[in-house]
């Protein structure tokens, strides 16, 4: 098969293209997703700043977190977007590994986070005295450094090794976007080695994030069980609910798509379960943060009521 010259060629993201009658909804659904995507986390990210009674590790967190999600969604949707409206479908090559380079390091920062902030509800639930003691600023700016370095050294890792791999056919990727699973599709040669190094990298940033955050939700559980005052375990499930709500969306589509071997990985089950953790998952999150939370739902009923009497 002959090997292809990338550099030059760049790829032509085919998308869905073999749905073609579902384009243009894809695309209306896409926009009105995206657009909610911009406002839900914008207005975490404003909310969190401008109330006082936000200033909370837990609110910290959930704002690095909302701009994760714009970053992440913004690095894949407008280009799916152009390619569903239009009839440009191509990419650079250098588009391309970039593309791929951002959506890894967004999306591995955003696993390391949600550690980071089981940890934070950990400590909340299980160690209530000792909380303002232990999560203190400077530890809290400590632990957002260390996700977003981690989501960086893991996508340097992994995009490094998807470039050392020649490519051969025709320049068609079977997807909206730069994904690792349909690039290796057209590797040239065995990849079986190369695999397993980024199967590793990705274990120790899907399954080992996804275990520690499990171990940490089964000392809360025994802890809020250890409370005697049924308001009190309310109090504590609902602070706890969304945040285990947002890892199971956003761990269980990541781990279908990672932790599957390239030669099952099916490409059209792939865009639609890409779909939905580069789009529905960071759209839901500032729903569930929002509507579960009643100190959000304050300060955003005190926005629009000042906006109201502006008016």
């Amino acid at each position: 098969m002959r090997q292809f010259n990338t550099s030059s060629q760049g790829f032509i993201l085919l998308g869905f293209s073999d749905w073609p009658h579902l384009e243009l909804l894809l695309f209306v659904i896409i926009l009105i997703f995206y657009l909610l995507t911009l406002v839900g986390n914008t207005t975490i990210i404003v909310l969190s700043h401008l109330f006082p009674q936000l200033h909370t590790p837990m609110y910290f967190f959930l704002c690095h977190l909302s701009f994760l999600d714009l970053c992440y969604t913004t690095s894949t949707v407008p280009q799916l977007l152009v390619n569903l409206h239009g009839s440009d479908q191509t990419i650079t090559y250098g588009g391309c590994v970039a593309q791929l380079f951002i959506s890894l390091a967004l999306g591995s920062a955003e696993c390391v986070l949600l550690v980071v902030m089981a940890f934070d509800r950990y400590a909340a639930v299980c160690q209530p005295l000792q909380y303002t003691t232990i999560m203190q600023p400077w530890l809290c700016f400590l632990l957002a450094i260390i996700s977003w370095f981690g989501g960086i050294v893991n996508s340097v890792a992994q995009t490094g090794l998807m470039m050392t791999i020649p490519l051969c056919g025709l320049p068609y990727l079977d997807h909206f976007f730069c994904e690792m699973p349909v690039l290796l599709k057209l590797a040239c040669k065995d990849t079986e080695q190369t695999e397993a190094k980024m199967f590793v990298a990705r274990t120790i940033i899907l399954v080992l994030p996804a275990s520690l955050i499990l171990g940490s939700y089964v000392h809360i559980v025994q802890a809020v069980l250890n409370i005697k005052s049924a308001a009190g375990q309310k109090k504590a499930f609902e602070t706890c609910g969304s945040h285990l709500m947002v890892v199971s969306l956003f761990y269980g589509s990541a781990i279908y798509t990672y932790l599957q071997p390239t030669h099952r990985y099916s490409t059209s089950h792939g865009k639609f379960a890409a779909l939905f953790y580069t789009i529905m998952t960071p759209m839901l999150n500032p729903l569930i943060y929002t509507l579960r939370n009643k100190d959000m739902k304050a300060a955003l009923r005190k926005v629009i009521k000042r906006e109201k009497a502006l008016g």
